[in-house]
């Protein structure tokens, strides 16, 4: 007798998680020594890592300008304050150039501008996604806190919005419920991307276990990841008083560094 199951397809089996990535203990020193490998990197291909600063920084600039030229002067502060948020995946490139560096690997300018294209299989465009949905949130509670708070107030022009901002009590109501959702949202997108977006370069991993990846080395060194997130957002602050021209030097040397300090925080794949 013919078994009515001849011929019929196998179960579909699921596919296994991926095992937990090992992580290292982080110190202080770490962060010393990746600095210092990443000024390194910066100072050894310093025209093409300083483009990615240039870049950043004219998109910076382009941006407040269109903001004024639509009349949207509020957007301004939360604007510059927030463009730090979309930083690590604008250090894409600089992360291949330290990897690169390290093996002693020689690159073009072309190699670096189109690894994000390159890596379109690595779910690097999730991360993206992601790093973009997070400066939109920032953007929308800006909106939000400043209707609720500010109600009708007008802004005239960007004097008058800094003058109720920062010289009136609904302003600095404004600014205080601002900088606690800012500092939220920016540890939340410190934790999911600090290494994650270096490991998806350098892994054939998916994107979910990139970002667990980069939440378990924070919350298994806190202190010193605090140290280096601090570092990364006074440093990216300060490099955008002037016009954002800071980031020419600032950006590449933060991304470079970055590289390093993943590296020293979550060790190879096992051969």
């Amino acid at each position: 007798m013919t078994s009515n199951t001849t011929g019929s397809p196998p179960p579909n089996i699921p596919t296994p998680p991926e095992p937990a990535v090992k992580i290292n203990t982080v110190t202080a020193e770490d962060i010393k020594a990746a600095l210092k490998a990443g000024f390194a990197d910066f100072l050894a291909r310093p025209v093409l890592s300083g483009f990615f600063g240039l870049f950043y920084a004219g998109f910076g600039i382009l941006f407040v300008w269109i903001l004024v030229s639509l009349g949207q002067l509020w957007m301004i502060i939360p604007a510059i304050v927030g463009f730090p948020l979309v930083a690590p995946f604008a250090a894409a490139g600089l992360y291949e150039m330290s990897r690169r560096l390290q093996k002693d690997e020689a690159f073009t300018w072309s190699d670096i501008l189109t690894v994000m294209a390159n890596q379109r299989k690595r779910e690097m465009g999730w991360m993206a996604f992601v790093t973009l949905f997070v400066f939109w949130v920032w953007s929308y509670q800006v909106r939000l806190w400043l209707a609720i708070i500010l109600q009708d107030t007008s802004f005239s022009d960007f004097g008058g919005f800094l003058s109720i901002v920062f010289f009136t009590p609904e302003g600095w109501t404004f600014l205080a419920i601002g900088t606690i959702a800012g500092a939220v949202l920016s540890a939340i997108l410190f934790s999911l991307t600090v290494v994650a977006m270096p490991m998806l370069l350098e892994r054939e991993t998916n994107f979910v276990t990139a970002m667990v990846t980069s939440v378990r080395v924070v919350t298994e060194n806190p202190r010193v990841m605090l140290i280096w997130a601090a570092i990364i957002s006074v440093t990216m602050l300060l490099s955008l008083v002037p016009a954002f021209l800071g980031l020419i030097f600032t950006l590449p040397i933060l991304g470079h560094t970055t590289w390093h300090l993943y590296q020293r925080a979550v060790p190879p794949e096992p051969a």
